[in-house]
C-alpha cells in the first residue's frame, strides 16, 4: 500500500465507525398514503408506527441518542385538515399510552420545540412522558415538534442576552466576542444537553434539511435515502449507518 493512501485509511480507524446521535427527518408520511390510495392521515399512523419500530431497531444496535423530526414550524401552514389530524394523532398516542413498550424498553422521551401553540393536553401530556421516562437509560430519544433551526438558533440568541446583561451589570455589545458567543450559544441551544450530531438521515429522496437542527448539523454526515417513512426499516437504517462507518470525518481539519 502506497503512502497517499494509507493516511485516508489511518483516519478511517481512529474515528468511531458507529454513531453515538442520530436524527432523522421522517419525510415522505402523505406521498406513501397516495401511492398506497390511502388517506393523508393513513400515511402520518403509519409513520408513527414506524418511528417506534426505529426506535427499538436503534436500541437493538446500541445507538444512545436519536432525534426524530415530527412536527416542523413550517408544518402549521398544511391544510387545517392535515393539522387536526396530526395533532389528533399526537394525542392519541399520549391518551393510548402507545409508548408503554419503548418505557419498558428503556426509552428516555424527551420534546423540543415551540411548545407553547399546542393545546394544554398535548402540553401537559408531553411533560407527563418527560418525567415517566426521565430515569430510562438505554436511549433518549428526542422528538422536535413545532420547532425549526432557525427558531432554536434564535431563542438561543435570546436566552444568551438575557443571562449575559443579567450577570454583567454594564453589558455591551462591544464587549462581546465572536467566539464566546458562538460557544456560548450551543448551551442554549434545545439540544445542549445531548452530544453533538453524527449522522442526519431524510428519508423520501428529498436533500434538503428543512430548518431542522442547522446549527448542530454543521459537521454531521448527511444520508439521503429514497425510501418513503413509512416502508423505512432496519434495512434501511443499516444501510444508513454502512454508508457513515465508511466516511472519513475530518470536521474541515
Amino acid at each position: 500500500m502506497n503512502s497517499i493512501s494509507a493516511q485516508p485509511l489511518m483516519l478511517a480507524e481512529e474515528q468511531d465507525l458507529a454513531p453515538k446521535h442520530i436524527a432523522i427527518i421522517m419525510d415522505g408520511n402523505t406521498r406513501w398514503a397516495k401511492h398506497h390510495g390511502l388517506r393523508t392521515k393513513d400515511g402520518h399512523r403509519r409513520g408513527a408506527q414506524v418511528s417506534r419500530s426505529v426506535i427499538l431497531d436503534c436500541i437493538g444496535l446500541g445507538v444512545p441518542y436519536l432525534t426524530l423530526f415530527a412536527f416542523s414550524s413550517e408544518n402549521w401552514f398544511r391544510s387545517t385538515r392535515e393539522v387536526r389530524s396530526l395533532m389528533a394523532l399526537f394525542r392519541s398516542i399520549i391518551s393510548r399510552n402507545e409508548i408503554a413498550e419503548l418505557h419498558e424498553a428503556g426509552t428516555r422521551i424527551r420534546f423540543i420545540g415551540n411548545r407553547s401553540n399546542f393545546s394544554r393536553i398535548l402540553q401537559s401530556g408531553m411533560r407527563e412522558i418527560e418525567e415517566r421516562t426521565a430515569h430510562n437509560s438505554t436511549i433518549t430519544v428526542t422528538v422536535a415538534l413545532d420547532y425549526g433551526g432557525q427558531w432554536d438558533i434564535a431563542q438561543a440568541v435570546k436566552r444568551y442576552i438575557e443571562h449575559h446583561c443579567s450577570t454583567h451589570a454594564n453589558a455591551s455589545s462591544k464587549n462581546l466576542d465572536v467566539e464566546e458567543i458562538s460557544q456560548a450559544l450551543a448551551r442554549y441551544l434545545s439540544t445542549s444537553d445531548l452530544p453533538d450530531l453524527d449522522l442526519c438521515i431524510r428519508t423520501a429522496g428529498e436533500k434538503r434539511l428543512s430548518n431542522f437542527l442547522l446549527w448542530q448539523c454543521a459537521y454531521s454526515e448527511l444520508y439521503f435515502s429514497n425510501t418513503y417513512w413509512p416502508d423505512f426499516g432496519l434495512k434501511d437504517l443499516g444501510q444508513a449507518l454502512e454508508n457513515y462507518a465508511s466516511r472519513v470525518r475530518k470536521f474541515g481539519r
